[in-house]
């Protein structure tokens, strides 16, 4: 197949667009860095979403759209110019080819827990987040495309900006005391670099139908055990420290002002408070029966090195 994939640069677009060239598709890879991705079979072209559409000769079997800003500390001025917009004008590029969209599980009502959420869920009418409304503003950019919406949740992984935030939280928090939002005592889904891969490779089949989809690892996990054990094969060793869900959502509410009041970027906001404090798990029945979706668990192979 002939692919485009946006966000090449970044993490996930990164990963899927060297995945896709390994198998031997013909892969041009989008992103605003010079030389952000490169690979011996795939070719790189540099292209801002939010900067019109893209101009070239060539036709895409399909496109895997992986560009966004994934900052919940961002105005949603900024999120949408990105998020939504680029998306359009990623729609408007690629006329006639199959779209995968790399959505997020962010879009459901991040203001209570997620208890195997299936994708017929209504999406959330309250956002904490500039993000989770301009996420949730790309999917309706798609109506009537042929697209396959992928909604993943905390995607990790070598090179994941995840991994970094979670050690840069821990080298600065004093002693060996982490806190967290409910102790991280609460199950989520989480989804693998490698899990999001498979899916899209399912999505990106001509016979696998449009629609969207809920992925992640195969089973949840306590989200704390997976910290814990994480900063520990990075050589950092903590104890997380239980922080009550509503209270540090409402200091981040202050935090979020304040920092709106200096133009600048909040430290913590209300929406990573609520993220991660309260269950997020989805259902995949949809994903399995109608991609053959088929994850692996969560697993912290290899950390030692991302």
């Amino acid at each position: 197949m002939r692919i485009a994939v946006t966000g090449a640069s970044g993490f996930v677009g990164g990963a899927v667009a060297t995945a896709l060239a390994d198998r031997g598709d013909e892969v041009v890879g989008f992103g605003r860095t010079p030389r952000g991705w490169t690979h011996p079979r795939g070719r790189y072209r540099v292209w801002d979403i939010t900067a019109g559409q893209m101009v070239t000769d060539q036709e895409f079997d399909a496109v895997v759209h992986a560009a966004a800003l994934v900052d919940p500390g961002a105005s949603r001025e900024e999120s949408m110019r990105v998020n939504q917009f680029g998306t359009r004008n990623v729609v408007r590029s690629f006329v006639g080819s199959r779209i995968v969209h790399l959505s997020t599980t962010a879009v459901y009502d991040l203001t209570v827990p997620s208890v195997d959420v299936p994708e017929s869920t209504p999406p959330a009418r309250r956002f904490l987040s500039g993000y989770s409304a301009s996420k949730l503003a790309a999917e309706r950019e798609l109506a009537g495309a042929d697209a396959v919406l992928l909604r993943p949740h905390l995607i990790y992984g070598s090179g994941s900006p995840l991994v970094g935030v979670l050690l840069r939280a821990a080298r600065a928090a004093r002693g060996a005391r982490l806190p967290m939002p409910s102790g991280g005592r609460v199950r989520h889904r989480l989804t693998s670099i490698g899990n999001v891969v498979h899916a899209v490779e399912r999505a990106l089949r001509p016979d696998t139908p449009r629609g969207t989809y809920n992925i992640g690892d195969a089973t949840p996990v306590e989200l704390s055990s997976v910290v814990t054990e994480l900063l520990s094969r990075r050589g950092v060793d903590v104890r997380l420290v239980d922080v009550d869900v509503d209270a540090a959502a409402r200091a981040a509410a202050t935090l979020e002002f304040a920092a709106r009041t200096a133009r600048r970027r909040p430290l913590i906001t209300r929406h990573t408070v609520k993220l991660l404090g309260l269950e997020r798990t989805f259902d995949l029945d949809a994903a399995r029966d109608r991609l053959g979706f088929h994850p692996t668990p969560t697993t912290l192979d290899g950390a030692e090195d991302w």
